[in-house]
C-alpha cells in the first residue's frame, strides 16, 4: 500500500515543482563554480533547496528532509563566507542533489525513500567542518563507508549519471578515483529512474499500481499560460456567435430570402468563420508549445560532470532558451542532444595541454543554441575543439569497410562529414564507456529523422564543429507539396523541397546507365515517383521536384503539382503501407497519402536511379 494514501494530488504537485526547482539548483551550482563569490547566486540556491525541504517535510519524507537539511547547512556556511567553494565541496553538493533527485523516484512510487549512503553524509559533514580534502585523501573516507561489495578504488560514476540525467549508462562516463561520484541511494528492485523512459517496465510488476498513474499524469500534463487559454476561450465564443449568425442566414435563405444583401452577409459570415477557425487552430497549437529551456536546463550539469571526469576545462553556453517547441518533441530530443554534447566533450574538445600547445585558451567552449527560422526550429551544438578532417573520415570508413573505393572518390566534403552517422562508424582508437562503439551518432540521426527533421554538420579542422538540427515547429501540422502522378495526388514534406523544375527530354543525360540532370553544375539522379511507388510509367514526367535529405539530393519526376498545403497528419496505426507516413484530408474532402521519402529511398538499396529509356517511355517507343 502507498505510504501517501490520500495525498496523491499533493505528492504529484510536489514532484512537479520540486523537480523544476532541483534542475534550477543544478544549473546555478554549475554557475557558482564559475563565480564562487556570487552571494546572490548562493542565496537563490539556498532558497530553492529550502523550498524542496519544506515540501518534503509536509510529506513526512524524513530521510529526504535530513539530507536537505545537512546540505542547507553547507550552503549556509558558504554564503556566510565561512567556507570557500572548491571542486571537492562542489562534488559533495552535486552528490547530494543527485541523491535528492533519486529519492524523488521513490516518491513517484508512493513509498518513503531510504536514507542516503553513509559516505555521502560523512562527506557533507566533513565539508561543513572544513575538513573535506581534495585528491586522494577523500577516497579512503569514501571507501570506508561504501556498502559491502563496492570497489575500494571508487564508486560507479555511470550509475550516478544515469540517475541524475536519465541518460543510459552506456553513454555515461565510468571513471574511478577521487573525482568520481556514486549514486548515493541504493537501487532496490523495481525502483524507477525518475527521468528515464519507462518502456522497460514489465507488465504486472509491483511498481505498476502506485506509480504508473502518477507517471501518466506527469508525462501527459502540460503547463499552459492562462493568457493562451483565455485566447482559446475568446475564440470559441466568437465562433459560437458566428455559428448563430450562419444558422439565422440559413433559415432566411430556406425561407426564400436570397437577395444580394443576404448573400453578401452569408459570404462575410463564412469568411469570418474561416478566419476564426484558423486563429483557433493556431491558438490551440500554441498551447502545446513549451520553452526549449526546460529541455536545456539539465545539460550544464551533464557537461560539467563529463568534463571533470575527463580532466577538461569546459564552459557551457546556452542561447535561445525562450524558443518554443512542441512538447511531444522535447522528450524525443533529449537523447540526441546528450549524444552530441557527449561527443563534443569527449571527441571535439582537446585536453588543456593540447589546446595550449595549439595556441588556444585552456578552457574550451561548448554552445547549445535554439532559434526559430520560419516554420522550423533550429538547434545548434557547437564546440571550439579540434574539428573533423573529411579525408580522415573517408579513410576510416574505408578501413572499416563501410564504403567502397568508388564511393570514397566521389564524395564531397559534406558527404564525408555525414559518414559519422553510419552504423558502426567511430574514430575512437579505444572503446570506453563514453564512446568508441559507433552507435551514438547513428542514434542521433535516427531519432532526428523520426521527428521529420534533418541534421547537418559544419566543421573546420583545428577550429571546431557545429551540428545543426532543423525540426518542424510541430508534428501535428506538416507543410507539404501536393504532387500528382496521373490524376492521383500525393503529399511530400515541404522541408525537403528546394525547387520545382521543368523536365525536358533533351536535358536528361544518361551517366553510368542512370538518368541524370545537371542543375547549376550539380549532377543529380532523376527518380520518377512511379518508380519509387512501383507503378508503371505511363507518360514522360513534365516536372521535377529537386529534393534534399541529409545524405543526398535528387530530382523527383512527377506529372504535375497542385501547390502547397498545411496538412493535419492522421497516422495509420493499424495498417501503414511502406513509404507512407500518414494521410491528410484536403479542403475538397479528398484523402491524400503523405509519403515518407526517406523510407522510399531506403528501399532502393544500391540503385541510384533509372535508365533514361525507362524515364522517357515516349522516346523508348520511338527507338
Amino acid at each position: 500500500m502507498s505510504d501517501f494514501q490520500g495525498m496523491e494530488d499533493l505528492l504529484q504537485d510536489f514532484l512537479v515543482e520540486a523537480t523544476d526547482l532541483l534542475s534550477g539548483v543544478d544549473n546555478k551550482l554549475v554557475d557558482l563554480e564559475r563565480a564562487p563569490h556570487d552571494r546572490a547566486l548562493l542565496n537563490e540556491i539556498f532558497r530553492g533547496f529550502h523550498t524542496i525541504k519544506g515540501g518534503a517535510g509536509f510529506l513526512n519524507a524524513a530521510e529526504l528532509v535530513t539530507l536537505c537539511h545537512l546540505t542547507e547547512n553547507l550552503f549556509d556556511k558558504l554564503r556566510n563566507g565561512e567556507l570557500d567553494v572548491t571542486p571537492e565541496t562542489m562534488d559533495a553538493i552535486l552528490d547530494a542533489t543527485a541523491t535528492v533527485r533519486h529519492m524523488f523516484g521513490y516518491l513517484e512510487r508512493g513509498v518513503q525513500p531510504p536514507g542516503a549512503q553513509a559516505h555521502l553524509l560523512q562527506n557533507l559533514k566533513e565539508a561543513i567542518a572544513g575538513n573535506l580534502a581534495g585528491g586522494p585523501a577523500s577516497a579512503p573516507a569514501q571507501a570506508a563507508h561504501a556498502p559491502a561489495g563496492a570497489q575500494a578504488a571508487g564508486p560507479d560514476w555511470s550509475a550516478m549519471h544515469a540517475v541524475v540525467t536519465g541518460v543510459p549508462a552506456q553513454i555515461a562516463l565510468a571513471k574511478s578515483g577521487p573525482e568520481s561520484r556514486a549514486a548515493n541511494v541504493p537501487e532496490p528492485e523495481a525502483v524507477p529512474s525518475p527521468f528515464g523512459r519507462r518502456g522497460t517496465d514489465k507488465p504486472g510488476s509491483q511498481q505498476v499500481s502506485g506509480r504508473r498513474e502518477g507517471e501518466r499524469v506527469r508525462e501527459n500534463a502540460i503547463r499552459v499560460d492562462t493568457a493562451r487559454l483565455d485566447q482559446v476561450l475568446n475564440l470559441s465564443g466568437e465562433i459560437g456567435l458566428t455559428k448563430n449568425r450562419l444558422t439565422a442566414l440559413r433559415s432566411d435563405i430556406l425561407n426564400g430570402k436570397q437577395d444580394g444583401e443576404t448573400l453578401h452577409a452569408l459570404d462575410a459570415a463564412v469568411s469570418q468563420l474561416d478566419l476564426l477557425v484558423s486563429d483557433l487552430q493556431n491558438a490551440v497549437m500554441k498551447t502545446r508549445m513549451q520553452p526549449v529551456g526546460r529541455l536545456f536546463q539539465k545539460y550544464p550539469r551533464i557537461v560539467r560532470d563529463l568534463a571533470r571526469g575527463l580532466g577538461k576545462e569546459i564552459e557551457m553556453e546556452l542561447a535561445g532558451e525562450e524558443t518554443e517547441i512542441d512538447k511531444t518533441m522535447i522528450e524525443d530530443l533529449s537523447d540526441p542532444i546528450i549524444h552530441l554534447l557527449r561527443n563534443a566533450v569527449d571527441h571535439g574538445v582537446e585536453p588543456p595541454s593540447e589546446r595550449l600547445a595549439s595556441g588556444k585558451s585552456e578552457k574550451s567552449l561548448v554552445r547549445l543554441e535554439a532559434r526559430q527560422e520560419g516554420d522550423h526550429i533550429v538547434l545548434m551544438v557547437s564546440d571550439d575543439g579540434r574539428g573533423m578532417n573529411p579525408e580522415k573520415l573517408r579513410a576510416k570508413a574505408l578501413e572499416k569497410g563501410l564504403i567502397t573505393d568508388e564511393e570514397a572518390n566521389t564524395m564531397d566534403e559534406r558527404q564525408s562529414l555525414n559518414l559519422i552517422f553510419l552504423p558502426g562508424f567511430s574514430t575512437a582508437s579505444q572503446v570506453s564507456d563514453v564512446s568508441g562503439r559507433g552507435v551514438g551518432m547513428d542514434v542521433v540521426k535516427t531519432n532526428i529523422q523520426k521527428l521529420n527533421g534533418t541534421i547537418d554538420i559544419r566543421s573546420n579542422p583545428g577550429k571546431g564543429t557545429t551540428f545543426i538540427i532543423s525540426l518542424p515547429l510541430t508534428l501535428a501540422i506538416l507543410p507539404v507539396l501536393l504532387v500528382r502522378l496521373g490524376d492521383q495526388p500525393f503529399a511530400v514534406p515541404l522541408s525537403m523541397v528546394r525547387e520545382i523544375l521543368p523536365v525536358e527530354a533533351k536535358e536528361i543525360q544518361e551517366i553510368g546507365g542512370r538518368a541524370t540532370m545537371v542543375v547549376r553544375g550539380e549532377v543529380l539522379p532523376v527518380l520518377p515517383l512511379s518508380f519509387l511507388l512501383g507503378w508503371e510509367q505511363q507518360a514522360t514526367p513534365e516536372y521535377g521536384v529537386l529534393m534534399q535529405t541529409a545524405e543526398t539530393s535528387f530530382i523527383l519526376a512527377i506529372d504535375s503539382f497542385a501547390g502547397r498545403e498545411d496538412a493535419v497528419i492522421k497516422s495509420l496505426d493499424d495498417f501503414r503501407p511502406k513509404g507512407v507516413a500518414g494521410v491528410t484530408t484536403l479542403s475538397n474532402g479528398q484523402i491524400v497519402l503523405i509519403l515518407d521519402m526517406k523510407e522510399l529511398l531506403g528501399s532502393l538499396g544500391d540503385t541510384r536511379g533509372v535508365p533514361r529509356q525507362a524515364l522517357l517511355p515516349v522516346l523508348a517507343q520511338a527507338a
